[in-house]
């Protein structure tokens, strides 16, 4: 009989990993917003994002609430890696009346508590952070605001569940003229981890656990304040462990296995057995006769054998419990390691509670199950010296440092993040230099170059031919055939290379190169036998005189061939095939990679009169009524303007919007002080941006703990690639820590989420400044055509906007909200600068038909 009571009260290894699967379950479904409420396990959170670093320092008060006192607690903490705290502390015994009478009544006398405590110990006078611990299951909502769910432990004050008890404790303490500063407001975080109260006693009570459920643990569930709930803390709190040792012993001696001859009736009463007295009587050498003193206490006369089977129950039942708190705990260990993608997880376990620090036995089960149940994760078990006071100090403290540090991060990054008053004023500016550039006289002194491209119309669909293009615009170029039919557009193209000495050596050699590529081309493409119209598209500041003539300004992009600026780049490239007699090249049109953009998204939507590049640098065309264009004679139509708005600013009008990271960036250029406007954009710089703000965090000591990085000294060492991966929804923490861990850069947790946030402060900027850029062009456009609503597409191309999670979304938001008039629609191109190349021919070639 005894066996069989002691089996029962046994579960098995294969049962423990049952109760942790439906424990990762139930917390699964505590943690969803859809299923959270009709979980048992609630999965509260606490509002507290963050565990302290040793740098908290200065004076906290704390008050909690016990079952049958109130204390009061004052640390002062020295930043010295918390080794040192100074703690003060008193305890008030509460009044028997006040757990069941109002609630006004309790609070007033908690607010009562903390005043003597600071009267007794001469606290200053300036306003005092307080914790306040309340052991009652609570919805948090913040860090200081906290609706009791309900009542247990034998409270019952009226008028408090449903309310917030931080409101009520502070409306209690004002009337108590308490010199403290109440709470500390958190800042809401949505990225980032998050303390999770999982109140896991009502583990089980929609039946999961009925199982392990033995007559014993029903009989006191029945006899409970409030039956079916809180079943699993009914198996292993320790309030109810004595219970279940008394039903045992009820049912052994009723079927004569124990206590014979001996009256037990005692046992019928509720409370008689302590789980004090159950954790005595486990122990090896005393145990037997703490059972017997325990048993003779209530009247029994145990035998021997009495006192050793009683041992053994109250060894079964403390096991159980502990091994069912260890399958809780592995669930919750192995929550953590799945959600951090990790294969091992290095985590230490804070605990306290009477049971683990009244018996090792109990510990010594919850740690060796832990470890069977979740071997993947290895838990160092902490016992919890004054855990709940010294913790809410804690929690206090923490919150300060953050609320602190919240407040000189945010200082730093308040430059880059700009009003919607600011980005109005770019726009605005952005429009004045377009009309400078426009106009004959002031274009000389525009920033904004609004350079004609004489583009005269976009593809209207009735273009047919075999068109040759060129695509020169970095250290690789290409050549294609592009074969325009009425069922669409075919091409084929070859990708040559660019050697660096023909590069930085002659513009001669440089433009031999170029014919020799695309003889190889046409040859492969058996394209010899007759003469192409071909569209060069060159991506280099130029100014164009004619669709065929452009003179090239300055080269970028690490190109320094000599005998080149200040020539027309299309008679560079005649006199090539003239010295190559290579007679079959019609060149007919000379256009940019923006041009490029739009002529090619414009055959697959005529309303796209725009193009943008985003990507390692930043320009925009788009179409100009002729009458405008003051640096062209004619006023009929339109023509395409090349704006080479990367220029924007360089006159010195966008200097406030300009922070110091910024100029640090530019002080490192090889063109100080030109381009400024792409500077703030484009792939090329914002890495350089968020690495020299990295380094400032740094150096205020709010990033990396201070320490130096020296590898993100290196210039250009965190690219932009960096932003776009960093800022994918859904990137867990774990990865941006990886990414940093490449550069050598040990990151905390806290300092990941801060990476994170830098890196959309840089990347938002840039789509805020660029849709500000474009406001500016489509409100142009809508007003030249007298029109209340302008309905345009924007061919766009480059890497940022292509690869970026959040750029195209952040700048089409923008544009929005500036220019409500217009109806703006983004088409990405593909192949946009060969491909528009061979249209701008197409479409010349069509206007020159009689």
């Amino acid at each position: 009989q005894v066996q069989r009571a002691l089996l029962a009260l046994t579960v098995p290894l294969e049962m423990l990993q049952v109760v942790k699967g439906h424990m990762l379950q139930a917390m699964r479904k505590g943690l969803s917003r859809q299923t959270h409420a009709q979980a048992n396990v609630q999965m509260l959170p606490t509002y507290i994002c963050s565990t302290p670093d040793g740098t908290e320092k200065g004076d906290l008060l704390v008050v909690e609430l016990c079952q049958s006192h109130v204390r009061t607690l004052w640390m002062t903490l020295l930043g010295d890696g918390n080794q040192s705290p100074q703690v003060t502390n008193k305890i008030f015994d509460m009044p028997g009346d006040i757990t069941q009478g109002k609630g006004e009544a309790l609070f007033d006398f908690i607010a009562q508590c903390v005043r003597q405590f600071l009267a007794g110990i001469n606290s200053p006078q300036h306003r005092l952070p307080l914790g306040f611990v309340f052991p009652f299951s609570c919805r948090q909502t913040r860090l200081d605001k906290a609706e009791l769910i309900s009542w247990s432990k034998g409270f019952s004050c009226s008028d408090v569940e449903g309310k917030d008890v931080v409101q009520l404790l502070q409306l209690a303490i004002n009337k108590q003229k308490v010199g403290d500063g109440g709470q500390v407001e958190m800042a809401e975080e949505t990225s980032g981890r998050m303390c999770v109260n999982t109140e896991w006693g009502c583990f089980g009570d929609d039946g999961t656990l009925s199982d392990i459920l033995t007559p014993y643990d029903q009989h006191v569930d029945q006899e409970s304040s409030n039956p079916g709930e809180k079943r699993f803390e009914k198996l292993v709190g320790s309030l109810y462990l004595g219970e279940i040792v008394r039903h045992v012993l009820t049912a052994l001696a009723a079927e004569k296995a124990l206590f014979i001859g001996s009256s037990v009736t005692v046992l019928g009463t509720k409370g008689v057995l302590k789980a004090q007295q159950v954790l005595e009587i486990i122990d090896n050498e005393e145990g037997m006769a703490k059972a017997r003193k325990a048993l003779e206490a209530l009247g029994l006369q145990p035998s021997e054998r009495d006192c050793c089977r009683v041992q053994q129950i109250c060894r079964a039942v403390v096991s159980r419990a502990a091994a069912l708190c260890a399958a809780g705990l592995a669930a919750i260990l192995s929550h953590m390691c799945q959600s951090r993608e990790l294969e091992q997880l290095v985590v230490n376990v804070g605990v306290d509670g009477e049971l683990y620090q009244g018996h090792t036995r109990f510990g010594e089960i919850l740690q060796s199950v832990t470890g069977l149940l979740a071997p993947e994760c290895m838990a160092t078990f902490l016992p919890s010296a004054d855990g709940t006071g010294r913790g809410a100090a804690m929690v206090t403290a923490v919150a300060l440092r953050l609320a602190a540090h919240r407040h000189e991060v945010d200082q730093l990054l308040a430059p880059l993040r700009l009003s919607r008053a600011d980005l109005e004023r770019v726009q605005a500016l952005m429009r004045r230099e377009m009309e400078l550039g426009l106009g004959r006289e002031s274009n000389a002194n525009a920033s904004v170059r609004m350079l004609p491209t004489y583009v005269r119309g976009t593809p209207d669909g009735t273009e047919r031919g075999e068109f040759l293009a060129l695509d020169l615009g970095g250290t690789n170029f290409r050549v294609l055939v592009v074969r325009v039919a009425q069922d669409g557009i075919r091409m084929a193209s070859e990708i040559y290379v660019i050697p660096t000495a023909i590069m930085q050596g002659t513009g001669k050699a440089l433009f031999d190169h170029i014919i020799e590529c695309i003889m190889d081309f046409q040859l492969k493409q058996n394209l010899t036998e007759q003469v192409r119209p071909l569209g060069f598209t060159f991506s280099f500041p130029c100014q164009q005189l004619g669709l065929d003539k452009a003179v090239l300004l300055s080269w970028t992009k690490g190109f320094s061939a000599s005998g080149c600026v200040g020539q027309d780049v299309v008679q560079l490239l005649r006199e090539a095939a003239q010295r190559k007699q290579h007679l079959a090249l019609k060149v007919v049109a000379v256009i940019n990679d923006t041009v490029g953009t739009m002529m090619s998204c414009g055959y697959d939507d005529p309303k796209c009169e725009i193009g943008l590049i985003v990507g390692t640098g930043t320009n925009a065309c788009y179409m100009e009524e002729m009458q405008n264009v003051g640096t062209v004679e004619g006023e009929q139509g339109r023509m395409c303007i090349n704006m080479e708005w990367g220029a924007f600013g360089d006159n010195g009008c966008l200097d406030d919007i300009f922070t110091d990271f910024d100029r640090l960036v530019d002080e490192k250029t090889i063109n100080v002080g030109k381009q400024r406007f792409e500077k703030l954009i484009s792939g090329m710089y914002l890495g350089e941006i968020v690495r020299h703000i990295l380094l400032a965090l740094v150096e205020k000591q709010l990033l990396f703990c201070g320490k130096p990085c020296p590898k993100l000294q290196t210039r250009d060492i965190f690219q932009t690639k960096f932003l776009s991966t960093i800022e994918i929804d859904g990137l867990s923490l774990r990865q941006v820590r990886s990414i940093l861990q490449d550069l050598e850069l040990q990151a905390s947790f806290e300092d990941s989420v801060l990476v994170r946030e830098v890196c959309q402060t840089v990347s938002l900027r840039a789509a805020q400044l660029c849709a500000a850029g474009l406001a500016a062009v489509v409100e142009k456009m809508r007003e030249n055509r007298g029109l209340a609503r302008l309905a345009v597409t924007v061919g766009v191309d480059g890497t940022l906007y292509k690869l970026h999670p959040r750029f195209s979304q952040h700048l089409q938001q923008m544009l929005r909200d500036l220019a409500p008039n217009c109806t703006v629609t983004f088409l990405q191109s593909e192949d946009g600068s060969g491909k528009g190349a061979a249209l701008v021919a197409a479409v010349a070639c069509r206007g020159a038909e009689p």
